[in-house]
């Protein structure tokens, strides 16, 4: 009787002797996935997007005197030179006259309008920068560029008589005028590009 009792005494320490550890292992496992998954959704998280500085006379964190970061895709993979020069060409007007039109005749702006406040900041004739500085990208043939936070896409063609390099040498700046938000380049008064705005 004493044996079977000293045998079911050390069976039972066989079994919860085993048993223990892999309790305890499968409870690490269950922690290590959590940290797994926690990782991946971290990770799938869209960054945080830093706040951008304004000062000097450009703004968007710009200056005259930094260096160029245009055509850099809003993935940051940078495009070369000759592809955004490709791009503007598509976009240049074969004939202002005929290719443009103000939203007016468009029908109106209908896209998202940055409010009054923060359009006195940043945006109107006080604010220019240049466009080759900023982060860029051709959608539909047209030049899209990131400005204070906002994607600002061209919807209509840049005149003919502007010279090949405006996005790179001239000053630009953003403008609502009753209808719409137009680009207009200060070395060339009064001819405003049409253009969207939008997150």
């Amino acid at each position: 009787m004493r044996m079977k009792l000293v045998v079911s005494a050390g069976a039972l320490a066989l079994v919860f002797g085993m048993t223990a550890p892999a309790y305890a292992q499968g409870e690490q496992h269950e922690r290590e996935q959590g940290k797994q998954q926690e990782h991946h959704q971290q990770a799938s998280r869209p960054a945080a997007r830093p706040q951008q500085a304004y000062g000097g006379t450009y703004h968007g964190g710009v200056r005259a005197d930094d260096s160029t970061h245009g055509g850099v895709h809003h993935s940051g993979v940078p495009q070369h030179d000759g592809q955004v020069r490709s791009g503007f060409t598509q976009s240049r007007a074969r004939s202002w006259d005929g290719d443009h039109r103000s939203w007016a005749q468009r029908g109106g702006y209908n896209g998202y309008r940055i409010p009054d406040e923060r359009f006195r900041q940043y945006f109107g004739r006080d604010h220019y920068f240049r466009i080759h500085r900023l982060p860029l990208v051709f959608v539909g043939g047209y030049p899209r560029f990131q400005y204070d936070g906002y994607w600002v896409t061209f919807v209509d063609p840049w005149p003919e008589g502007w010279p090949e390099n405006w996005y790179e040498s001239d000053d630009v700046y953003l403008d609502y005028n009753g209808d719409g938000y137009y680009l207009y380049d200060r070395n060339h008064p009064g001819v405003g590009v049409a253009v969207t705005v939008s997150f």
